[in-house]
């Protein structure tokens, strides 16, 4: 039997038996934090009383056993210790993240779209020719040079619609804080807004996705949380929301 062994026999069996199992999961605990090679970190149950010892004795050298159960409780605090301020700062950085996109989500409700019509119209040679009516109101506090829209036509009677369609909008000379602008859009007639089929009472939706500023640069566009974001979230909330955030910085 290796030498190591019997020194933690020995160890072991100067303890009340009531502590025993406390010195047998701390000398797993201890074993753990180990470099050893060979040691299954992962797994620390598949190891064997062997690769314990090996794993252990280092650490363990001249320790009592109920300094080894001292030393397991230590490295256990330390363990949850740092799970704990990694919780929080997770937990904080999607507080922050879900707190941005909604912040930035009411920056662009203040840009208004007034009304919005669709229908078909004639073009100057004749042919029928897909017709957007548009007005907006900018109260924000930027100038926008470009919008972003998802247009759908369909009825309240149709599961499907007709269109469905993000597009873009470039302003010309842009659209300046507390102004409205209204304009007639020319979709192209040959994609899905050029369809005949469409009847004269479909219903034009017209919602904003984003904006660019002057400097053609998006405006407002922090992303939401993903569904696993938002579990996770949710999870470390219940355990940690009611922690202080100054405290880690």
């Amino acid at each position: 039997m290796p030498a190591s062994i019997v020194s933690i026999e020995k160890v072991r069996n100067s303890l009340p038996s009531y502590k025993r199992n406390d010195f047998d999961q701390g000398l797993i605990i201890i074993a753990t934090t180990s470099t050893f090679g060979g040691v299954d970190l992962l797994n620390p149950h598949r190891m064997n009383a062997a690769e314990i010892a090996e794993a252990a004795n280092v650490q363990m050298h001249g320790l009592t056993g109920n300094q080894i159960i001292q030393r397991a409780d230590e490295i256990l605090r330390e363990r949850r210790s740092r799970e704990r301020e990694y919780a929080i700062r997770t937990l904080k950085r999607l507080e922050d993240k879900q707190t941005k996109a909604e912040s930035d989500q009411q920056q662009l409700t203040r840009f208004s779209i007034d009304s919005a019509r669709y229908y078909m119209g004639v073009s100057p040679f004749g042919a029928p020719e897909p017709v957007i009516d548009l007005k907006v109101t900018n109260s924000t506090d930027q100038a926008i040079s470009e919008l972003i829209l998802r247009g759908i036509v369909t009825r309240p009677d149709r599961d499907v619609p007709w269109v469905d369609e993000t597009f873009y909008y470039v302003i010309e000379g842009g659209i300046e804080p507390e102004e409205t602008l209204q304009w007639s859009l020319a979709p192209n007639r040959f994609g899905p807004w050029g369809n005949a089929q469409i009847p004269n009472d479909a219903e034009l939706t017209l919602t904003l996705e984003g904006l660019k500023g002057i400097d053609k640069q998006p405006l407002w566009d922090s992303p939401e949380l993903t569904e696993r974001e938002q579990a996770r979230l949710e999870r470390l909330r219940e355990e940690y929301g009611g922690i202080a955030f100054s405290r880690v910085d």
